[in-house]
């Protein structure tokens, strides 16, 4: 099970068409914002079913304030999942792992606000 596919569209159902949502930047970022980057960077599982994984989610917009609004938007969605069944997986826990915050990012014409997230899952069947 692929969280990151998973999430990003989930994520995208959640959140409209007005926004873009994926695992990698590409180099029109200026041009997609605002833009969601959804990307796993650790976790464990038990070998059979659960998975606990570690993500880390990166909102990319024009101004701070507005990175900063859909970052916690993202993370009030994220933390309303336990007990969901998203995209063929049951989402049995989500917690913050870091709340969302300003991070740096090289290009001066956005800003960057995220957070990490673990979340619990299993297959549906």
């Amino acid at each position: 099970m692929d969280v990151e596919v998973l999430l990003i569209g989930w994520l995208q159902e959640q959140l409209g068409d007005g926004i873009v949502i994926r695992d990698e930047l590409d180099n029109n970022l200026l041009d997609e914002l605002p833009t969601v980057q959804v990307e796993r960077v650790g976790g464990t599982d038990d070998g059979l079913r659960l998975d606990h994984t570690l993500v880390d989610i990166d909102v990319y917009a024009a101004t701070r304030g507005d990175a900063a609004d859909l970052a916690a938007a993202i993370r009030g969605l994220l933390l309303g999942l336990p007990g969901s069944t998203v995209g063929g997986a049951v989402i049995g826990r989500v917690r913050t792992e870091a709340a969302p915050i300003s991070r740096p990012y090289e290009n001066l014409g956005l800003r960057r606000v995220g957070g990490t997230y673990s979340l619990y899952l299993h297959p549906v069947s």
